[in-house]
């Protein structure tokens, strides 16, 4: 059970959900968007394979910003609430299998809490 877990609460309705950055900022805009750095198509791909590989009770949504587009595209996995900046579909299929199927991590492609880019100078 989790800190925000209670006694009697409903089971969650999905066993995972996850969430991949889709922001569009323009392209000008200096912290950049998950949308242009790819984030709609490997989303797209990551709802059709999870499909296609019968991985049940999980949900696959867009988000907007999710504040960490400097790093993206970013995709952020609940109720662990793990990180990931997946770059290529083989990436997701790596997140899907193991992390979605197997419950185990893809430390190469996770992103800790405090991972940032430096600050521009």
């Amino acid at each position: 059970m989790s800190d925000r877990q209670r006694p009697g609460d409903p089971a969650p309705y999905y066993e995972a959900h996850v969430f991949a950055c889709v922001n569009e900022r323009p392209d000008v805009h200096p912290r950049g968007s998950c949308k242009a750095r790819g984030g709609v198509p490997l989303r797209n791909y990551m709802k059709v394979r999870a499909d296609e590989l019968g991985i049940g009770n999980i949900r696959i949504n867009q988000a907007g910003c999710l504040d960490r587009c400097e790093l993206g595209p970013v995709l952020v996995i609940y109720p662990e609430g793990i990180w990931y900046a997946p770059r290529t579909p083989a990436d997701i299929d790596e997140i899907l299998d193991v992390h979605l199927k197997q419950g185990r991590r893809v430390e190469r492609l996770m992103l800790p809490p405090e991972q940032k880019l430096p600050a521009a100078e």
